[in-house]
């Protein structure tokens, strides 16, 4: 079985932690790049952190020279502060590195985007979410698998207080036959699904969507 080297931005957040955690402890993986915007360190020897300016990104291509991108960068317009400053991180990073990795010869390239993505939406976050899957799409990547999962649910170095509101409502109303496809999700169990569609074989764009991401519907 061929090793396969990893790089992932987002490493940080919830669900590039737990994806980070689980990539080390997978057979598959012989080494993880990690490219973070502040120092980060870890204790398992297959991890190599490197802080990088992502406004300078072009400086690291060499990072980018892996089998596997997992791009999981993101951040709230809270944080950001506008609308600007979000589609920054939210859209030209990700692209950026999207664009480096493709040139370095990565194959597979493995997205977090967002459930409702769409170029033509009035809202500015599906919106610029939805002009990133298609961009991507025009990479000459052998295969790209896009997640779009619902709500997540997961502890995070920052409190959302609509996400918390929100994560003890949905499971309740979820019940209901007709909503049970939008139920919150842990980040872990995205991270999870992300290396397993790793692991196996494929070719062209592919897209998961809500509870398609549930491992109990993806180990066929």
């Amino acid at each position: 079985m061929m090793m396969k080297t990893a790089v992932v931005i987002g490493a940080t957040g919830l669900i590039g932690h737990s994806l980070v955690n689980q990539l080390s402890e997978c057979a598959s993986y012989q080494k993880i790049i990690t490219v973070t915007r502040r120092a980060v360190s870890y204790t398992n020897d297959k991890i190599e952190n490197h802080v990088v300016d992502f406004d300078n990104l072009s400086q690291h291509r060499a990072l980018f020279n892996a089998d596997v991108l997992f791009s999981c960068l993101g951040t709230t317009l809270k944080q950001a502060g506008s609308v600007a400053a979000q589609r920054v991180i939210d859209y030209d990073y990700q692209l950026h590195a999207a664009t480096l990795a493709s040139e370095q010869g990565v194959e597979h390239y493995v997205l977090v985007s967002s459930s409702g993505a769409d170029a033509a939406s009035n809202n500015a976050y599906l919106n610029m979410k939805g002009e990133l899957d298609i961009a991507v799409k025009q990479l000459p990547f052998q295969r790209i698998s896009i997640f779009k999962p619902s709500l997540l649910l997961g502890q995070r170095d920052h409190l959302r207080i609509g996400e918390k509101l929100a994560a003890s409502v949905l499971p309740v109303l979820c019940h209901l036959p007709f909503l049970k496809r939008y139920r919150p999700i842990q980040g872990a169990t995205v991270a999870a699904a992300m290396v397993l569609v790793s692991e196996k074989t494929g070719e062209g764009a592919e897209e998961f969507v809500l509870d398609e991401i549930f491992l109990e519907n993806m180990q066929g």
